[in-house]
């Protein structure tokens, strides 16, 4: 389990965010069925895996806010 930093996200382009955060939303759902299944008993995994999606989706909206201006 690897918590991205803020400097390694901004380093990615928009492309390899979105890819990356379509890739982290089906962990975080095959988490949740696996937490909800009984099979997953750490639920910081699930929490730093939504914290990491949260900071890759504020740097993808503040460089499409970016290229709108």
């Amino acid at each position: 389990m690897i918590i991205m930093k803020i400097t390694e996200i901004r380093k990615l382009s928009t492309d390899q965010l979105t890819t990356q955060s379509t890739e982290l939303r089906e962990e975080i759902a095959e988490l949740r069925r696996r937490l909800h299944g009984g099979e997953v008993q750490n639920v910081r995994v699930l929490r730093n895996k939504r914290k990491d999606l949260a900071r890759m989706l504020t740097v993808l909206s503040e460089a499409f806010q970016k290229e709108a201006v």
